[in-house]
């Protein structure tokens, strides 16, 4: 298995529907193990009641997350900056200029742009979080045994 990261952010635009999906996540496979944040190129209001439902759905309570901008991180020292959109990925190679963090884009569609019922909107959501989960799960795979 290879190593895991120390610490893992995941960017987006706002910091309200992709990145804070992803950083719940890992930090429900891996949150004794990796250090995880998320940000936004630009700070959003508060986190989308959608993904809040998605997520509560498989079990994973984001109702407090509080959305940040790259300005507001309290570290920028990373192992590993994911970015789900291409503004997040640009900001996110500005960011890792000058370090010796890795980049990976995982181009992410963006839910709140599908328009029609709430049960259709709901959907775009949880193609967006499953996709997160099953890419996180193959990037960062759980440990076979527990660490001593």
């Amino acid at each position: 298995m290879a190593e895991l990261p120390g610490a893992v952010l995941f960017a987006c635009t706002h910091n309200t529907v992709r990145s804070p999906m992803a950083e719940a996540i890992l930090k429900y496979l891996h949150g004794q193990r990796i250090y995880v944040q998320s940000a936004g190129v630009r700070r959003g209001e508060q986190i989308d009641p959608f993904v809040v439902e998605v997520m509560d759905e498989i079990g994973l309570d984001v109702s407090r997350h509080w959305p940040r901008s790259f300005d507001e991180l309290e570290d920028d020292f990373f192992d590993l900056v994911i970015s789900l959109s291409p503004e997040a990925h640009h900001r996110a190679v500005e960011l890792t200029r000058s370090s010796a963090a890795e980049i990976e884009y995982w181009p992410t569609p963006d839910p709140t742009l599908v328009e029609g019922s709430r049960e259709q909107r709901l959907e775009a959501y949880r193609k967006v979080r499953d996709l997160l989960l099953q890419r996180i799960r193959e990037r960062f795979p759980p440990a076979g045994s527990p660490a001593p």
